[in-house]
């Protein structure tokens, strides 16, 4: 769990994730969670109705697939994947990132299936 006003290490944070697609909270900004993760293989197509969706690359290469395209992000690169937006996040090879969310965000939105994640288990 997380202390405001206290430093984290993403490194050291991402060091203690051991599942793919399990988002840990390490961090708060006013309603929007900080999240690491690791991922390899794909998660599902979902969206998330009421709130945006920012994936950060810290290494690795995360193809996030829209219905009409994809992005492309590689260390360093982020984007915001908008509300009511259906995508899907591929990693072909292991990849770490920081998500940043607002705390409602469901992990893979409607789309319930054995990989969901609840929010409890992220603060964990």
């Amino acid at each position: 769990m997380f202390i405001a006003g206290t430093t984290v290490n993403i490194q050291a944070a991402l060091a203690q994730v051991s599942q793919y697609w399990s988002p840990r909270v390490v961090g708060q900004v006013n309603n929007q969670y900080i999240k690491v993760a690791k991922l390899k293989g794909e998660l599902v197509w979902h969206a998330h109705a009421d709130e945006d969706e920012m994936f950060l690359v810290v290494y690795g290469h995360l193809k996030i697939q829209l219905e009409d395209r994809d992005i492309h992000l590689m260390p360093g690169e982020f984007c915001v994947i908008p509300r009511q937006i259906r995508h899907n996040p591929v990693a072909d090879e292991e990849c770490a990132i920081v998500l940043i969310e607002t705390v409602t965000t469901l992990h893979t939105g409607a789309e319930v299936v054995a990989g969901s994640v609840p929010i409890e288990r992220q603060l964990a």
